[in-house]
């Protein structure tokens, strides 16, 4: 899987870099078409609306130039200090951004959140790519596509995150928006995360698949404890945290079959993240504060 392929190298007068925000609704394809355009597993993706939870910088340097992938939360209406911090994101990664995906489920179409972000886009002065996300799925009858809120915007373009259909052009629309400007980051990193930070995501993305539709919302992911003595094996504890005493029989599962799969799902993508095979202990902690309060929020890394 990827983007990333050989190219005519370029003077450094041509080389371009700069930040690319990818705003959306929830469940609108963003964390997918971020992994399929760096090539590798980055942000966390579940069949779950508002699973990405902070902002994701995925870095992929060509020859000819440097895109800052900037992964956000799917806006939303919400007071709750958890969305609140959420919204924040977007609206951060929105205003110091130098082009926009603004990214639309082709089955669901143009609606208000679209209509919000193109505004407050539109009023920053930012220019805009229209993504359509997966092209590679039919359209539902009676949704208009391309959409004709969208005709202020620079291109309109589709794509499929999973089978990377049309991703290469996009990309070229991206970089010739870009200003010129020299790499701003080595070119063998891929983001700006922290290593515990990324796997607790992991952890937390296992969880989300195993249970129920709503208690992922109310849960997170800590890791207290992070060994790499061994070159051969890192061992890592982490803390499931939840708000409610009565989840933990859930979480745990009944002789603790359900924090075993969490784990034993979790694992791969952990060890693909730290190169080497994984033990790891999960934990499950009634933390009941952690989602009404900010700091704590981020503190966790949703931010």
């Amino acid at each position: 899987m990827g983007s990333k392929g050989p190219r005519r190298p370029v003077s450094d007068s041509q080389h371009r870099a700069g930040f690319v925000a990818i705003l959306g609704a929830p469940n609108a394809g963003k964390s997918t078409l971020l992994n399929r355009l760096l090539g590798e597993k980055l942000a966390i993706v579940t069949a779950k609306p508002q699973t990405t939870r902070s902002r994701i910088l995925g870095i992929l340097t060509r020859p000819d130039a440097q895109l800052m992938l900037v992964d956000t939360p799917g806006l939303h209406d919400s007071t709750k200090p958890l969305n609140a911090a959420l919204n924040n994101v977007v609206e951060e990664a929105l205003g110091s951004c130098d082009l926009a995906l603004l990214l639309v489920d082709r089955r669901a179409g143009w609606g208000r959140t679209q209509e919000r972000l193109l505004s407050d886009l539109s009023r920053a002065g930012k220019p805009v790519l229209v993504v359509g996300t997966r092209a590679d799925l039919p359209r539902k009858a009676g949704v208009e596509w391309p959409p004709r809120a969208a005709v202020v915007v620079e291109a309109v373009m589709d794509v499929s995150g999973i089978t990377g259909q049309g991703v290469e052009a996009l990309l070229e629309q991206v970089i010739q928006r870009l200003p010129e400007s020299p790499p701003l980051y080595p070119s063998d990193e891929v983001t700006d995360r922290p290593l515990r930070f990324l796997v607790a995501e992991q952890v937390r993305e296992s969880a989300t698949e195993c249970l129920g539709q709503e208690l992922p919302y109310m849960l997170a992911v800590e890791v207290t404890a992070f060994d790499e003595s061994r070159p051969d094996l890192s061992v890592i504890r982490a803390n499931i945290l939840i708000a409610r005493n009565s989840q933990k029989r859930i979480v745990v599962g009944k002789g603790g079959e359900m924090i075993r799969e969490i784990g034993s799902r979790a694992r791969p993508g952990i060890e693909s993240l730290v190169g080497n095979q994984v033990h790891l202990d999960l934990f499950v902690k009634v933390d009941p504060k952690w989602l009404k309060n900010p700091k704590r929020i981020e503190a966790l890394g949703y931010r």
